[in-house]
């Protein structure tokens, strides 16, 4: 027997070690060059690995959720058994092709599935072969739509009473630790102010009319980050972060703007660098565009990382305030609440208007309540009269 072993390649950005999100292979299966053998979890996202080599598997370098280091040991193949597979694939290409082509195969007898990591790891947690979902993407693929409406067919035939361990891996895990950390070692300093977007909301109704493709319309979040930006010219102490190994701050000019998204993996925050530099509709677009490409898993690595300052929105379920945890190493981050209509004392006469509360979150070390007080202020007033927005 010879043996070949296929060691955990080098992910990027200063990666030592790297979890096991998921196998897609087992001891015993013969595997073919540029087979996906599975996913390793990084802090950004899930990486398919495919393997170098042709061989069977005899060996596994731990189940998902174990950490392994850049260069240990990840999957050990036996080289000499894949001379079999290898005639039995001459022996295919000289039968007559009578069919059409057959999906991937992953391992012997299984035919391995087209679709997302996070689609993979959620039927395997749900307990659902893929195999049965059928798949509406390119060449079959399985799309996360797909899979929803084949776990809510299946739903009313599930069991109910029993209990089901979920292992705390991958993005959740990572999640689990940030939050953690920041709240343990972050004073968080919390700031709500109601805003009156009455005006606002004519303007954005204003300028969407303006746009023919529906696709592009702006939401009040591109609104939002550029009164943060402009806000952030009188107060650049929040545009900061937080050096913890060297204990210095770094202040930044160009403004990276964070938008806390949720996926089907978890919380994720892509981002938007060099914000300050865009037009509202550019923002909108640029918003949109990382925001899609984190939920589907598509967002390049760069894109996840190197924000100064975040924005977080829960949209419609926004409620009445909310307390946002910092983005480590940010030193602030504002929660955007749900905007409803009510009745608003204004000059002694009652009237509806649209009204919105903003809830921040400020390091308490580096950012005094005052500034961070004044800052939210300061977003109010520009949001309150949108045009000064825009001025120079």
């Amino acid at each position: 027997m010879s043996e070949y072993t296929f060691k955990l390649p080098d992910l990027g950005e200063g990666t030592v070690e790297s979890e096991i999100g998921e196998w897609f292979i087992k001891v015993g299966d013969q595997v073919a060059e540029e087979d996906i053998v599975g996913t390793m979890m990084t802090d950004k996202a899930a990486v398919e690995l495919s393997s170098p080599i042709s061989g069977k598997v005899i060996k596994l370098a731990g189940e998902p959720g174990d950490v392994v280091a850049v260069g240990a040991a990840l999957v050990v193949f036996d080289v000499e058994a894949s001379a079999e597979q290898a005639d039995a694939a001459v022996a295919a290409e000289a039968a007559p092709e009578t069919a059409a082509p057959t999906p991937q195969t992953g391992r012997a007898g299984h035919v391995r599935v087209m679709t997302s990591p996070a689609v993979r790891r959620r039927a395997k947690e749900a307990g659902i072969d893929l195999a049965a979902v059928p798949g509406t993407g390119p060449g079959g693929r399985v799309t996360r739509q797909d899979f929803e409406q084949f776990l809510g067919a299946t739903s009313d035939a599930a069991h109910t009473g029993k209990t089901k361990e979920i292992k705390v891996i991958g993005l959740r895990r990572i999640i689990a630790e940030r939050m953690a950390t920041s709240s343990r070692e972050i004073p968080h300093f919390t700031y709500v102010e109601e805003i009156d977007i009455t005006e606002l909301e004519a303007l954005r109704q204003h300028l969407n009319e303006k746009i023919a493709d529906k696709s592009g319309r702006l939401t009040l979040l591109p609104f939002l980050g550029l009164a943060l930006i402009r806000a952030l010219q009188e107060f650049p102490q929040c545009n900061t972060t937080y050096d913890k190994e060297h204990n210095v701050l770094l202040q930044h000019r160009s403004v990276h703007l964070g938008i806390a998204t949720q996926t089907p993996d978890g919380l994720k925050v892509p981002v938007v660098h060099h914000a300050d530099s865009l037009s509202v509709e550019d923002l909108g677009h640029e918003i949109r565009r990382v925001s899609e490409a984190a939920r589907s898993n598509s967002i390049k690595k760069n894109e996840l990382s190197g924000s100064t300052i975040t924005i977080t929105s829960l949209g419609k379920l926004g409620g009445i305030v909310s307390t946002p945890v910092i983005n480590q190493p940010e030193v602030g981050i504002i929660g955007v609440n749900r905007a409803v209509e009510r009745p608003v004392v204004i000059n002694g006469q009652v009237a509806v208007r649209l009204m919105m509360n903003l809830s921040s979150s400020f390091d308490h070390r580096f950012v005094d309540g005052y500034d961070a007080a004044a800052m939210i202020q300061r977003i109010k007033e520009l949001l309150e009269y949108p045009a000064t927005i825009f001025l120079p």
